[in-house]
């Protein structure tokens, strides 16, 4: 039997420096060095605290509060942080992969470029027996249902994540990526998933009335018994094709393929170019390592493709929708993607120079208005490539690579602009 009377919990107040030396403890618990404690944080009154790249890997912080306090780029992998509060914390870019977040209240939190790879953040609450063995809740200062009201998650990354039944009203989680994502029965009114990645997840009765759906990832959702009321997905890709289906292209995939690696390897004497402008590419077969030198693409959807290690010299991929694709160590020496989507994309390592065939001549990457918007970029070599209103928003990117890029006009986030501005 569950009491109608909730306990009260008192929390306890840590100082700076006691905080201070059970983060250290316990990195030297997570690391097996000599005197490690593991953190034990339950029922902690932490709020306001400086927490900003802490590592706290599976710490103990049951009902613990966190209200406003700075946690960017803090570690709180596979954390206990059952219906703790973290109400208007800072958790940009922190790690919560696996964590128990169970009944916990983020509401207002920032946590842009959050992973939450795998989080639980179904309902709970928490309970307590008294002598008798009758349940009685615990008043911890917040709701006890798991709610991202108002909270901020562009660019988070919450792949396989379960909110089943949580609060999400008015959350924005623009360009975030939500592959097979769990939101049976959650409220989602007037929630923001622009351009976001939703393959795969379940909003089976959840509540999305107003929400904004525009533009985002839609392949294999499941909406069964949701309400859908007001909700806007303008431009959204689904399991419908994007363009003209690959059926139409005139021969098998595989035969086109062939072709132009072809014409590729003779220099134009034999075979031809692959043309799949406009073409929907998903169902394609493997192009990874594949050669696509001169590949004509502009305005074809490419969304979630593996394009590793690929010859891309000279590609023609304006307007083209790259968004998820894998990029890794590929050669994109001049190519064009103007105005193309390349939202959350693998272009580590990638090479983006200019193309010199031979001495004297040079055919720059053309990257006017390419969105790159939270691509990692870490590694990928431009050599002063302009990208006149390009969108390099919550990328990731190397330190190093910061002075060979040519930032004019590109639209950056606070993070970028700090570390290109010098200190006055």
């Amino acid at each position: 039997m569950l009491s109608a009377s909730p306990s009260k919990i008192q929390r306890r107040k840590y100082s700076h420096a006691e905080l201070a030396n059970v983060v250290a403890l316990h990195e030297r618990f997570r690391t097996g060095k000599p005197g490690g404690v593991r953190a034990m944080l339950a029922f902690a009154d932490l709020s306001g605290m400086a927490l900003a790249g802490a590592n706290l890997t599976e710490a103990d912080c049951t009902g613990a509060s966190f209200r406003g306090a700075m946690m960017s780029d803090c570690v709180l992998d596979r954390a206990q942080l059952f219906a703790c509060d973290f109400r208007e914390a800072d958790l940009e870019g922190a790690s919560l992969m696996r964590a128990d977040l169970r009944g916990a209240s983020m509401r207002g939190a920032n946590l842009t470029r959050a992973n939450l790879i795998q989080a639980d953040l179904r309902e709970g609450s928490l309970t307590q027996k008294d002598k008798g063995g009758n349940l009685h809740a615990l008043k911890l200062g917040h709701v006890g249902a798991t709610e991202l009201t108002d909270a901020k998650l562009e660019a988070a990354n919450l792949s396989e994540a379960n909110m089943d039944g949580m609060s999400a009203s008015h959350a924005d989680f623009t360009d975030a990526v939500l592959r097979d994502c769990k939101f049976a029965r959650a409220t989602l009114q007037k929630a923001k998933f622009q351009g976001a990645n939703l393959a795969g997840a379940d909003f089976t009765g959840a509540n999305c009335t107003g929400a904004n759906l525009a533009g985002s990832v839609l392949s294999g959702v499941k909406f069964g018994s949701a309400v859908l009321d007001g909700v806007d997905m303008t431009d959204a890709v689904t399991d419908a094709p994007a363009g003209k289906p690959l059926s139409e292209v005139g021969m098998a995939p595989e035969e086109l393929l062939r072709l132009h690696a072809l014409w590729a390897d003779t220099g134009g004497a034999q075979g031809q170019v692959a043309d799949l402008s406009g073409v929907d590419c998903r169902g394609l077969p493997s192009l990874r390592g594949k050669v696509l030198v001169g590949l004509r693409a502009e305005r074809a959807t490419l969304v979630g493709l593996d394009l590793s290690g690929c010859q891309l010299q000279g590609a023609r991929l304006a307007g083209a929708d790259l968004r998820d694709c894998k990029f890794a160590g590929a050669d994109l020496r001049g190519v064009n993607l103007a105005g193309a989507k390349l939202t959350r994309a693998d272009l580590r390592d990638c090479d983006f120079t200019p193309l010199m065939p031979i001495p004297g001549r040079s055919f720059p990457s053309n990257l006017a208005g390419t969105i790159f918007r939270a691509a990692d970029l870490r590694g990928a070599k431009f050599g002063n490539t302009p990208m006149p209103q390009a969108d390099l928003r919550d990328v990731l990117i190397d330190d190093t690579q910061i002075m060979s890029i040519d930032f004019a006009d590109v639209t950056l986030d606070a993070r970028l602009k700090k570390k290109i501005t010098p200190a006055s």
